[in-house]
């Protein structure tokens, strides 16, 4: 049971076959409560260009949508399962107003000064080399644009990191440190219980 668990769960990183199509629509709906507080935070304006990355099965770009009326949304994924079903939960709105691609966050595929605002829920735990990819994110936003950071598991010791390869915590106070050393600033940490954490950073 330990091992098919673990096998199931190491798929929140690269969703991959049966059990990542499994864990993708288990993110859609766990991942809900936690992306609507932290999204209620970013105050959200309409008409504006936004990329959620790690956007995984595309329930948050829906959500970015009812938040942004004629918004742009574009949503990034590593995972070639993870972009196919975020391409078919919003297929109304896809090349519309939505606009997937598959692709990493330590090289966004997107030009200097795009976005208003980027979110990432639940996922950096998994970016490699997560200063680059900090500093990414602050050459595609906008000056003035938000990165909102949206986490559950905060504890460096978390039982979920022996259980998900690849994964790593990080306490907010971390991530807020390493957004002020990308060049982040205004930059303020959000707390939750049970273990919800958002934490926001402007674009100089």
């Amino acid at each position: 049971m330990a091992s098919i668990l673990k096998r199931l769960f190491t798929n929140c990183a690269c969703p991959k076959g049966r059990m990542g199509r499994a864990m993708l629509k288990f993110m859609n709906f766990c991942h809900a409560p936690l992306t609507n507080w932290g999204l209620g935070l970013a105050d959200i304006q309409d008409g504006w260009t936004i990329l959620d990355i790690g956007c995984g099965g595309g329930a948050t770009l829906k959500r970015l949508l009812e938040r942004s009326r004629d918004a742009q949304v574009y949503g990034i994924d590593i995972s070639e399962e993870s972009v196919a079903k975020a391409r078919k939960v919003n297929a109304k709105e896809l090349d519309k107003q939505v606009f997937v691609c598959q692709g990493s966050a330590e090289k966004l595929p997107y030009e200097d000064n795009k976005f208003d605002l980027v979110t990432a829920v639940e996922t950096v735990y998994f970016w490699p080399n997560l200063p680059g990819c900090l500093q990414e994110v602050n050459r595609v936003l906008k000056p003035g644009g938000r990165f909102v950071i949206m986490v559950e598991v905060v504890d460096n010791n978390s039982k979920w990191t022996d259980l998900v390869e690849g994964m790593t915590a990080y306490q907010p106070r971390e991530l807020q440190a390493m957004l002020n050393e990308a060049g982040f600033v205004h930059t303020v940490v959000y707390r939750k219980r049970p273990s919800y954490a958002t934490i926001i950073g402007i674009r100089k």
